[in-house]
């Protein structure tokens, strides 16, 4: 969630401103979450800004959400509590080079001061000058009326708003100060009057829960200026069990704590993943950002590949062999790693898979063999305007004419990504099959379901939101366990071979059944679905069409191979 910063120094500063001026046994309340289906997404708080996308627009698809996610709320740097103020954050390029960016930031007037006119409001009716909170809680407050099954929950921290996270769960008596004053604020609702809205008990029931998204415990890969310590991984579980008790004592309902989990093993091997899920509802792995601009001149690259390519030039994540993908990021939080350190344990139908609704590209980019994948850049392609104008990051409804045109349009079986290219700009993001190949994989792998990041990014259409729910609703034919490591006897086969009558041949038969000769796998070879061939002694079953490729062994493409 790295594009925080930029969205909110770009969209919302000039708006601010005139504003301004005018471990334990299994927590019992934390409840597994449905294996395959649940569906969560970010609604980012500026996005009543420039973007001009309002909870207005969230109400003609609220009915296919279960969790919405409201981001992000700050930690007071003097007092590491939640707060609240006005205080816009420092509009450098994106704030990723001003270690102070976010120091004392909030957006007090966006989230309960802000006037809604009847053109903008979810019920269609205009704010007046005498209800208790306006902004963006009011809105919620209008939503939930609408949609009496969906929860919101509210979100503290991310990229911009993390910095103080490690000092806020340093002890016990910090972490309580903290949970306390942030379920204080946003559970009860007791938040300061100001600008004419808002004192005790005014934002009571909007919420139903917290989201934690702090990047990262333990890392020094956050926005620079960030804290962190050694202890952050045991103060983590330490942060979110706190949390899960003061929920649990509020009674009268279950509050859900979910957090934003990060997707690098190298952040992984930082949180105790075999016992925080005890504490949560669910945990959204943020499997995205693994590639993009930050690499100025490339090589072009996925920023969510599923499986790993042999073709993939990035190099490995120290200190093990593994390159960013998907799949590595869910079989380290699920199974661990010894290479990284990492102890897996956390439950399966607890994790929810993250999906990109931006594109992360470059420019200069020569076709190669390969249109454009995998190529040198000339710089990060251009920015545009709804997403703070940062070079390497775009919305689908800023690039029409090139992720919506099939003709710019490519397909990677390997990685199971898509891609788009023009002739000169290379984006990397999610489509309706890369989104189609994520669900399956979510049901097939036992997983929560999906976490979309974010809202903000959406077009009128809501093209790709509608792919997630669709794709999770869909049933998935022919999961399978992962191809084997080592070659498996082959079954015996359930037809007998020998003739069953005379049950005693006196003479040889005549004629014998010869079964089929299965080819070895073979490069520079085209296979059709459902043709098998044979690798190191075991037999593959071809999942989809393609033309093998060095490199493409069976074990090495389970997207393509089906170990029988």
């Amino acid at each position: 969630m790295q594009r925080r910063i930029a969205l909110v120094a770009a969209a919302a500063a000039a708006v601010v401103a005139g504003a301004l001026a005018v471990a334990g046994p299994a927590a019992p309340g934390a409840a597994a979450a449905t294996s395959g289906g649940v569906r969560i997404a970010y609604y980012d708080q500026w996005s009543i800004y420039q973007n001009a996308y309002y909870l207005k627009n969230v109400d003609a698809i609220a009915g296919n959400l279960d969790y919405l996610l409201y981001d992000f709320e700050n930690i007071d740097p003097n007092n590491l509590t939640c707060f609240e103020a006005t205080k816009a954050t420092t509009p450098d390029p994106g704030g990723e080079s001003d270690p102070n960016a976010g120091d004392g930031a909030e957006d007090q007037f966006a989230d309960y001061q802000k006037t809604f006119g009847s053109d903008i409001s979810v019920d269609g009716s205009a704010d007046t000058w005498n209800q208790p909170i306006a902004g963006n809680f009011h809105q919620l407050q209008e939503l939930k009326a609408r949609h009496p099954n969906l929860k919101v929950l509210l979100s503290i921290g991310g990229w911009t708003y993390s910095k103080y996270f490690s000092d806020a769960a340093a002890t016990d008596a910090s972490r309580k100060k903290f949970v306390s004053s942030c379920l204080d604020m946003f559970i009860k609702g007791n938040i300061p009057a100001s600008g004419g809205y808002g004192g005790p008990g005014t934002a009571a029931g909007i919420f139903d829960g917290i989201d934690i998204d702090w990047e990262y415990p333990g890392s020094p890969t956050g926005h620079v200026g960030n804290h962190y310590s050694a202890a952050d991984t045991a103060n983590y579980t330490a942060l979110l069990a706190e949390f899960r008790s003061e929920l649990d004592a509020l009674g009268g309902k279950h509050y859900a704590l979910s957090a934003a989990l990060p997707g690098g093993q190298d952040k992984i091997a930082k949180l105790q993943t075999d016992k925080i899920g005890q504490y949560l509802d669910f945990g959204n792995a943020m499997t995205y950002d693994m590639h993009g601009a930050w690499d100025a001149t490339g090589p072009t690259n996925f920023q969510d590949p599923l499986y790993p390519s042999p073709n993939d030039p990035s190099g490995t994540i120290p200190p093990g062999t593994e390159k960013y993908t998907i799949d590595s990021v869910v079989k380290d939080y699920l199974h661990g790693s010894s290479a990284y350190g990492i102890a897996g344990g956390f439950p399966a139908s607890k994790l929810t898979l993250g999906i990109p609704f931006y594109y992360r590209g470059w420019t200069g980019v020569p076709a190669g063999p390969n249109h454009g994948l995998y190529q040198a850049a000339s710089g990060p392609s251009a920015g545009h305007p709804l997403s703070g104008n940062v070079p390497g990051v775009a919305m689908y409804k800023e690039l029409s004419g090139v992720v919506d045109n099939p003709a710019d349009t490519y397909w990677d079986p390997v990685t199971q990504s898509a891609w788009f290219y023009d002739g000169t700009n290379f984006y990397g993001g999610s489509s309706a099959q890369s989104i189609r190949a994520r669900t399956d994989y979510i049901h097939c792998t036992g997983l929560g379901g999906a976490m979309m990041f974010s809202l903000y990014d959406l077009d009128p259409g809501s093209t790709l939101f509608h792919a997630v729910v669709d794709g999770l609703a869909a049933s998935t034919p022919n999961c399978s366990a992962p191809p084997p490591t080592t070659p498996t006897t082959p079954t015996t086969p359930t037809t007998p071979t020998t003739p069953t009558t005379p049950t005693t041949p006196t003479t040889p038969p005549t004629t014998t059944t010869t079964p089929p000769s299965i080819p070895a796998w073979a490069p520079n070879t085209a296979y059709a679905v459902g043709a098998k061939v044979t690798y190191n002694g075991v037999t593959y079953t071809c999942r989809q069409a393609h033309t093998s490729l060095v490199g493409w062994e069976p074990p090495n493409v389970p997207a393509l191979w089906l170990a029988s």
